[in-house]
């Protein structure tokens, strides 16, 4: 069968022959619709069909123990600090996020198996966001302290700060991608979100959060965070096969000034992330401290600058050998070949 498909202008009425060559993840005038078929980039609708598989709803996890658990007294100051920081930076940077794709990322990705996985995304980020508003309420905590965290907390605040002066310029009414300062722009907002927001801010979060489920305490959230950690491994496959896409089809844009420029913001990231770790571990717990977590951001950075092209910077180890079967970066590609369908079934495993 023919990869050459049919499709009439809505605009003019004519009829045109359209072919995958055609298509382009950005600035794509040559296609009137949102059309699908025939597919260009198989690895964003492998993208799609493995978060659809993903599906789960975070009311269908119990919290019964973690609630018995954080009304006793098996939780020190320190735990408790660190669980109600992370539900703080977790509940306002997903909703940030849905917000850059919705508002920003799908307007000007003008491929239409992209868009088809950033719908699927951004439901995910609405999911992830109705999570921490399930975990607070179950717990009984204060929804204006743990929501509000994101302008009173200051390593929080920086973080978030630090990404929505990406989505600024993209949101502005006359931003265009046909420029060559306007496409760095929109490659400079994905590297912010995918690599920074996704590969990097978030990854410390579950390294903590999961550290209570490995000693058996709040598991309700441990398994929780487990399904987002699986969401957020496909998301940052798919931002990182799209920036490397875009990369390809524009190699203009990846000029060694701009490449020095994403090095310099991935490290401040480093940095900031760092100082959210001292946060929320001013004292350490139980093996997690600020020196294993600047040594941890250290190595995942290193690891998401080299999926982009960019050399590392740092050579740390990772400190959280622990976390290897759950978290193993080299493993991301094939997070899912032996487990959708248990996943799809309602149930974790990870063998």
């Amino acid at each position: 069968m023919s990869i050459i498909t049919q499709e009439k202008s809505i605009l003019t009425g004519r009829s045109t022959r359209v072919n995958a060559d055609h298509k382009r993840l950005i600035n794509c005038h040559k296609i009137d619709v949102n059309q699908l078929m025939p597919l260009k980039y198989k690895w964003a609708w492998e993208h799609y069909v493995n978060g659809c598989a993903n599906n789960w709803m975070p009311t269908e996890v119990p919290m019964n123990r973690d609630i018995e658990i954080w009304k006793s007294n098996q939780l020190t100051p320190d735990e408790r600090l660190v669980i109600m920081r992370n539900l703080g930076f977790f509940a306002t940077a997903e909703s940030l996020v849905g917000n850059n794709l919705v508002l920003a990322v799908f307007k000007h990705v003008t491929n239409a198996e992209c868009r088809q996985y950033l719908l699927r995304q951004a439901f995910e980020e609405a999911v992830h966001t109705h999570t921490f508003l399930y975990a607070v309420e179950s717990l009984g905590l204060d929804e204006g302290e743990i929501f509000n965290m994101y302008r009173e907390i200051p390593a929080i605040a920086r973080k978030d700060a630090f990404e929505m002066e990406l989505t600024q310029e993209l949101v502005d009414p006359n931003f265009t991608t046909e420029t060559l300062e306007g496409a760095q722009a929109l490659l400079k907002n994905l590297i912010g979100f995918y690599v920074i927001m996704e590969g990097i801010f978030f990854y410390t979060g579950f390294v903590m959060i999961l550290s209570f489920q490995r000693r058996n305490l709040m598991t309700g959230i441990g398994e929780q965070f487990q399904y987002i950690l699986r969401d957020e491994s496909i998301h940052l496959n798919f931002g990182i096969d799209l920036i490397n896409g875009i990369k390809s089809e524009n190699p203009e844009l990846w000029t060694n000034e701009f490449k020095r420029e994403m090095v310099d913001r991935i490290r401040e990231a480093v940095e900031l992330e760092i100082a959210y770790a001292k946060d929320c571990l001013p004292q350490g717990i139980l093996g997690l401290n600020a020196a294993a977590f600047r040594d941890y951001v250290q190595y995942i950075a290193d690891r998401r600058l080299e999926r982009i092209g960019l050399p590392a910077q740092y050579g740390s180890p990772n400190p959280f050998n622990w976390m290897s079967e759950i978290m193993d970066m080299s493993k991301e590609k094939n997070f899912f070949e032996s487990t959708v369908t248990e996943y799809q079934s309602g149930g974790l495993s990870w063998d």
